[in-house]
């Protein structure tokens, strides 16, 4: 196993117009870098912007046509543990996020996964619920802690940034430990030849 420092991922899903997400993607990473623990990245999919999946051939191959899909694979496929920063919408999570997830197969695949769900009083818990039935088909390892943010507008000062209480800090650390424990032990194992799903469908 490598002695470097693990890469984690830290993915804004939200990409609508006055979006909080981003806010609270930026203070995960930055106390994730103040845990010391993990290289950090934020990746943005507003940035990254996607199209609607458009690659004519099963993901699981690795045979891709368009550079938006090389780039984005190269992205995900350096990483070795990710937190998805995800919004409820009518009790699931946002189609940005499940398209960029479509999109690739075995870059995912063995490696540790959290989230980051903020909402009203559910915390966004709904979205996270649904998004877990995905990453464990892509053959991801979700754990069990993550961080849910309820009435999360409440959370912000005035200029926008995240005023974080002493639960969310504490469900930050006992998350970013989490996953860092079970990142070392999938890391020696991550692999590039993952099977298809059973009634995966091009």
């Amino acid at each position: 196993m490598s002695n470097s420092r693990p890469l984690l991922q830290v993915i804004i899903a939200s990409t609508r117009p006055g979006r909080i997400g981003a806010a609270f993607g930026h203070w995960l990473a930055d106390l994730a870098r103040e845990h010391a623990r993990f290289e950090v990245e934020t990746i943005d999919l507003a940035e990254v912007n996607l199209p609607f999946m458009d690659e004519p051939n099963h993901p699981k191959f690795r045979n891709y046509q368009h550079q938006h899909t090389k780039d984005w694979s190269a992205i995900v496929d350096r990483a070795d543990a990710y937190v998805f920063v995800t919004p409820e919408y009518n009790y699931g999570y946002n189609a940005v996020l499940k398209n960029s997830l479509d999109f690739l197969n075995q870059e995912w695949a063995d490696k540790a996964v959290t989230f980051l769900s903020y909402g009203g009083i559910a915390a966004g818990t709904r979205a996270v619920q649904q998004l877990k039935q995905v990453v464990t088909t892509l053959k991801m390892v979700p754990i069990f802690d993550s961080v849910n943010v309820a009435f999360a507008p409440t959370k912000l000062t005035d200029n926008g940034t995240v005023a974080p209480d002493r639960q969310m800090n504490d469900a930050a650390v006992q998350t970013l430990d989490e996953l860092l424990h079970v990142t070392q032990l999938l890391r020696p194992h991550h692999r590039t030849d993952a099977p298809q799903a059973d009634g995966d469908a091009a």
